[in-house]
């Protein structure tokens, strides 16, 4: 029998996006990016409460103008994740998920196996737990749009990067290539935790902020899945996402 676990689910979200300044106001389906990431993350039905964690009083009135609960942060943080834990200290909880706002097509085919780990035989390893998609296509694989992932026989993470990874000198060697999709569930006090330490150097080249879990040692449980990982990151991502919400 599983043991009970409050889990909610925090939407980091800034309007100032370095690569596409907007883009979660941007329009998808007659409703900015951000509101369908709450509406299909709140439809998945995993969540005790879900958030989204904001510095722009223009996300917190789209969300909240469409009927969904918001919490204004300081605008100074470095990621999603030191701005979800501004949040979490004072809300009850056991299990976070930071579900991006420029992932509007989270479903909870996607959720469900990232918690399913916090009951597994592993579960007081990890400190949190994610999700990797195969690429195929040599142009996603080379994006640096597209964080690629590794992992060890246990499918804990061994290191996330921007660049092709890993390089395929062999290619006789059978081999699939994953994509971190931007889901991580964190222990709360984990998320705390990380908050609290110091950015190193490998985070900081690469602007992926859970390689500073790995740099502390910390250990990232990775789920696979094979749903199509669509993130916003330009605007030939949005029109993609466009197409795919209207199939």
């Amino acid at each position: 029998m599983k043991t009970s676990l409050k889990i909610i689910a925090m939407i980091p979200a800034r309007y100032a996006a370095s690569r596409f300044p907007g883009k979660m106001m941007k329009d998808l389906g007659g409703k900015p990016v951000i509101v369908q990431t709450y509406e299909s993350t709140v439809a998945t039905q995993l969540f005790n409460d879900v958030y989204v964690v904001t510095d722009s009083p223009v996300i917190y009135d789209a969300v909240t103008a469409a009927g969904g609960k918001a919490l204004m942060s300081r605008e100074d943080h470095e990621c999603g994740s030191d701005r979800i834990a501004e949040a979490v200290v004072s809300i009850d909880c056991d299990i976070v998920v930071n579900v991006q706002g420029d992932e509007p097509f989270t479903t909870r085919e996607d959720l469900a196996p990232v918690l399913d780990v916090f009951y597994g035989e592993d579960a007081s390893q990890i400190d949190l737990a994610s999700v990797m998609t195969p690429l195929e296509d040599e142009a996603d694989i080379k994006n640096p749009n597209n964080v690629k992932v590794i992992v060890d026989a246990m499918d804990y993470a061994l290191y996330f990067s921007r660049s092709p990874l890993p390089y395929v000198r062999d290619r006789e060697v059978a081999l699939t290539i994953y994509k971190h999709k931007g889901i991580y569930a964190f222990r709360k006090q984990a998320i705390i935790d990380f908050s609290l330490l110091k950015m190193r150097a490998l985070e900081a080249a690469e602007k992926i902020e859970c390689i500073r879990f790995l740099e502390y040692g910390k250990k990232i449980k990775m789920v696979r899945s094979h749903n199509v990982a669509i993130g916003i990151d330009t605007e030939e991502d949005l029109e993609k996402a466009r197409q795919l919400l209207t199939k």
